[in-house]
């Protein structure tokens, strides 16, 4: 008598994958997995997709390869066969400045795009997404929330600080020093020298940039783990940080823990509250607003205004203060800053995260190490508000985001000097041609015009690096970098290429940016100003065919997020 090898029960966790591997009628499949090494058990064991975004041309992802090993081993240990798959990725950094960076954004739509093909085309029970460089977090919890699959979100790292003549750097460093070359105050030896020192080794940007900023709101979210992604990428401690996410999953899978009940209008406030009380980059509005919408969350851009408005700033980090992701890390983490907003009651206590706790468990648990500077007592904040705000006016009628974190003024009223593109600006910069006073206004790079609303990072780091930065405000309807200080205003929605009220104006117009009235201006008539848009033809498209074009047709306003969807 011989025994059928297909009576054998499956795990009953296997809630999707079992429609894959069980059964007479499945041995195709089976035949193929079995070809990667998969057995038997293995076949019977929950699917869990482990998804990278490892590549070479950065560092923020390239400790992503090793880490995968231990989110599988971890699975493995709790009973689950890790499936690991590999994404894209764009390198904001390197690609500054050029035609380059109008993929980073559209970046965060492929890897969205990518990570639910395979995750539905391979029936995964359960995910983990490994994560780094900027765009690559929110893609990774858009895609998550879409898919509703029990998972999480593990951040790799920040890199660790440079040393240069005696302090740290970091790449906002290297991005300012072009300036000052420019403006002859570093030599171009000294520049070298401090582009070679400034990125030490694996690792996402060190500064309270874009990926830092969202890795922050990521623990505030609760989608991924308290503590786990502010370890820094090449702390031995990442190891057992990736082991605890792959055992961490395998109890989501088993309990059938979905995003939609983790990532919720509270715990999305919770997150807007986090960027602003670290001065986070103004990505991490476009950003939460993006995965907001992925759940049907109503979620604008007021209710990142109304937050900001009413929390401190604790954490003194670059750019606009002074220490690091590695010094949070050290001084007892990100929780240290969820104590103090628990303390005074601006985030919700009882918000779950995906470990078991609620982020009012996170913030008690955290230990602070003595004399520790980089977080401050609520009661005596960096500052009395957050680091953004939102402002509106008749050169932004859906709304605008400026940065207040890194510089203090509050009102600049000036002409305009018009550039249709960064480039044409930034020879404008290196010429030295802007003069104090100015308001810069960049425009045709929103998310439509660009497309993919290039930061201006290379832009307003050499306005920084120049001397100008306290004394020319610069708005754009494309985006800043995390690591972008002074007086800049982007998110400048509608955007120009579609007839937004950037596309009026001209040289020599006085714009007034007035920040405590949250007001962003210019100074003309309605009649003058609806005189020339009717006069106004949209510039040809910079792309006809392509992702590109694909990506122009179809994406939104940064007012909701820039995400893409089909049109009816």
């Amino acid at each position: 008598m011989t025994t059928n090898p297909y009576a054998r029960d499956s795990d009953p966790a296997k809630r999707r994958s079992a429609a894959l591997t069980d059964g007479p009628d499945r041995a195709p499949a089976r035949a193929m997995l079995k070809a990667v090494g998969l057995t038997d058990d293995d076949l019977a064991r929950p699917f869990v997709g482990v998804a990278t975004n490892w590549i070479e041309t950065m560092p923020c992802n390239l400790n992503q390869r090793a880490l995968a090993q231990r989110v599988k081993a971890g699975i493995r240990t709790a009973g689950g066969t890790p499936l690991e798959f590999n994404t894209v990725s764009v390198s904001d950094g390197v690609s500054m400045g050029t035609e380059g960076m109008r993929a980073s954004l559209v970046s965060r739509e492929v890897i969205a795009d990518s990570i639910e093909l395979v995750a539905r085309g391979h029936l995964f029970d359960g995910l983990v997404c490994l994560v780094g460089c900027d765009k690559t977090i929110p893609a990774a919890v858009m895609a998550l929330c879409r898919l509703d699959l029990p998972g999480l979100v593990l951040y790799n790292g920040s890199i660790a600080p440079g040393r240069f003549h005696g302090r740290d750097v970091t790449i906002q460093d290297v991005f300012e020093g072009v300036g000052a070359h420019a403006a002859g105050t570093m030599s171009a030896d000294e520049l070298h020298e401090l582009e070679s020192v400034a990125c030490p080794g694996a690792g996402a940007c060190g500064g309270q940039f874009t990926a830092n900023t969202m890795s922050t709101a990521l623990e505030f979210l609760g989608i991924s783990p308290g503590g786990l992604n502010g370890i820094p990428a090449l702390d031995p401690a990442k190891d057992e940080a990736g082991e605890a996410t792959g055992r961490l999953v395998m109890e989501l899978v088993r309990n059938d823990t979905r995003p939609s009940q983790i990532v919720t209008r509270e715990s999305l406030e919770n997150a807007a509250a986090s960027v602003a009380a670290t001065g986070g980059s103004t990505n991490g509005v476009l950003h939460l607003l993006a995965i907001a919408r992925e759940l049907g969350i109503p979620f604008e851009l007021e209710d990142f205004e109304r937050i900001a408005a009413r929390t401190p700033v604790v954490a003194s980090l670059k750019p606009g203060g002074r220490f690091v992701a590695t010094d949070i890390h050290e001084a007892g983490g990100v929780a240290l800053v969820a104590r103090e907003l628990v303390k005074a009651g601006l985030v919700e206590a009882e918000a779950p995260n995906v470990d078991g706790r609620t982020l009012g468990q996170i913030a008690a648990d955290v230990v602070e190490r003595p004399g520790q500077e980089v977080v401050v007592p609520i009661e005596t904040p960096l500052k009395a508000t957050g680091g953004l705000a939102i402002l509106r006016g008749n050169l932004a009628p859906e709304g605008c985001v400026v940065k207040l974190a890194g510089h203090e003024r509050l009102l600049h009223r000036g002409p305009a000097r018009v550039f249709d593109s960064e480039e044409d600006c930034f020879a404008a910069v290196k010429a030295r041609s802007l003069v104090a006073g100015d308001v810069v206004v960049i425009r045709y790079e929103g998310p439509a015009g660009g497309p993919g609303m290039r930061e201006m990072l290379h832009v307003t780091a050499a306005i920084v690096g120049e001397g100008l930065g306290d004394e020319i405000a610069l708005v754009t309807d494309g985006r800043f970098s995390g690591a972008t200080h002074g007086l800049m205003v982007g998110h400048v929605s509608p955007e120009a290429v579609r007839g937004g009220p950037l596309a009026a104006l001209r040289d020599g117009d006085t714009i007034a940016i007035d920040v405590e009235a949250r007001e962003l201006r210019v100074e003309l008539s309605d009649d003058e100003l609806a005189a020339r848009l009717a006069d106004w033809a949209p510039p040809p498209p910079r792309y006809s065919e392509g992702v590109f074009a694909k990506y122009a047709a179809l994406v939104s306003s940064a007012s909701e997020g820039a995400i893409t969807r089909p049109h009816s």
